[in-house]
């Protein structure tokens, strides 16, 4: 591997000179760079990021932190991020936590440690472990100095209530998740206080999550109430799924016995049948905006200026609700 000593060496200059060129921090004359240019080339030399980044202490790397990457919404969120900062120059590291706190402390040093620009994070993370960070939030980070993407998850829920109102049903039935996410806490706000103002009745089942490792045991735990209720009202489209393969193994009819709505509008919820009914979040679209966040802090934008960005969301009517 070709070092810059061997840069400078071919090139007639200083390895300070080829390491401000390189950094572009100080005096190089043009004679000098257009020397360091060609040598460069002809020896194919490829900078080591980690040894600037030390230098300069910061990279083109940011970090990325999600709570379960297991979600098939959050690796749509990755794509519209990486390919916004590709786009800009700069690359993504994830990080997944799998909702564990100690993950989150030892991912959040590391990227200090190793001088990454900044972080977008859906994940919250203290302030005590921000050390004057750049740092965009997403889904979850509803608190935070910093600018934010946020879907409407209140309006979501309304979304819901309303056409669940527009259909025939007798017993419903709300599972909202960990309801100290604040993200699930304003689904769940927009839902019940349009049910709640139309004296409409409901049944809640908060569990902490439903991620891969505890789906079947949360489904277990769900089962019983199938023939209790006939609507359900899923946290995820990934737990709506789970939900419907289980009601089906049990013979209960789709929508007619039991109708079902989920959230998110991941890509394979539309393959399966019945089509399941949900609330699409526009997750590429919020990855790319938050991405467009880092990008104009990094540039020295003014993040006075770098409002909460709350994106919309689109009712997708399946075939899981009844008529």
């Amino acid at each position: 591997m070709v070092t810059i000593k061997e840069v400078a060496q071919h090139a007639g200059v200083s390895v300070a000179t080829v390491s401000r060129y390189m950094n572009k921090k100080g005096y190089v004359s043009e004679a000098a760079s257009k020397k360091i240019a060609q040598s460069i080339d002809e020896l194919k030399y490829v900078p080591n990021e980690v040894a600037r980044s030390l230098f300069q202490k910061t990279s083109k790397l940011i970090g990325v932190i999600f709570p379960d990457i297991a979600n098939p919404y959050f690796p749509l969120v990755a794509k519209g991020i990486e390919e916004e900062l590709i786009r800009n120059g700069l690359m993504m590291i994830l990080a997944n936590t799998s909702d564990s706190f100690d993950t989150l402390k030892q991912y959040v040093t590391t990227f200090n440690q190793n001088n990454v620009s900044g972080i977008i994070t859906a994940v919250p993370i203290p302030d005590e472990l921000v050390n004057r960070m750049t740092i965009v939030g997403i889904d979850r980070v509803y608190e935070g100095d910093f600018p934010k993407v946020l879907s409407d998850d209140y309006g979501g829920g309304q979304l819901i209530a309303d056409h669940i109102l527009a259909t025939p049903f007798d017993k419903l039935l709300i599972l909202p998740g960990d309801l100290d996410i604040p993200s699930s806490a304003e689904r769940f706000k927009g839902l019940t206080d349009k049910f709640k103002s139309c004296h409409i009745d409901y049944g809640v089942i908060e569990l902490n999550s439903y991620n891969n490792q505890n789906m079947e045991a949360s489904i277990d735990k769900i089962e019983p109430y199938f023939s209790k209720y006939d609507t359900i009202v899923a946290a995820n489209d990934y737990l709506a799924l789970h939900l419907i393969k289980r009601a089906q193994s049990m013979g209960i009819k789709i929508p007619e016995q039991l109708q079902i709505v989920g959230y998110d509008g991941i890509p394979f919820s539309n393959l399966v049948t019945p089509k399941l009914t949900t609330v699409v979040q526009s997750a590429y679209e919020i990855g790319q905006e938050a991405a467009k966040q880092m990008i104009s802090l990094l540039n020295e934008a003014d993040k006075e200026q770098l409002e909460t960005i709350i994106m919309p969301v689109t009712f997708e009517k399946g075939a899981t609700l009844r008529k």
